[in-house]
């Protein structure tokens, strides 16, 4: 347990910050997960439409310093690479 009242308040504010990067990180992956069940699907429609949504909500974690802005950047690349390959297999089965 923390004895001084800067840790006491250091504490505090840790948790505080914890909880916020939690509701942001939660929201991302949430989308993220949504995502993927539609290409699981084979949903391009719902997968086009949730993909701003993701991406909106990955920069934003990252703005907060939730999560690094590097792993915000590789989150969505590898979502609209998803998307655009089955994009791809979708035209070819065509």
């Amino acid at each position: 347990m923390a004895h001084t009242k800067s840790a006491r308040k250091r504490v505090r504010q840790a948790k505080k910050r914890r909880e916020i990067n939690r509701y942001h990180i939660s929201r991302m992956k949430t989308a993220i997960k949504k995502i993927k069940e539609a290409i699981k699907k084979k949903d391009l429609e719902t997968a086009e439409k949730l993909l701003p949504l993701a991406q909106k909500l990955a920069y934003r974690a990252a703005a907060k310093g939730a999560i690094h802005k590097n792993e915000a950047r590789r989150r969505v690349s590898r979502i609209y690479n998803q998307v655009n390959q089955l994009k791809k297999s979708l035209a070819e089965a065509k």
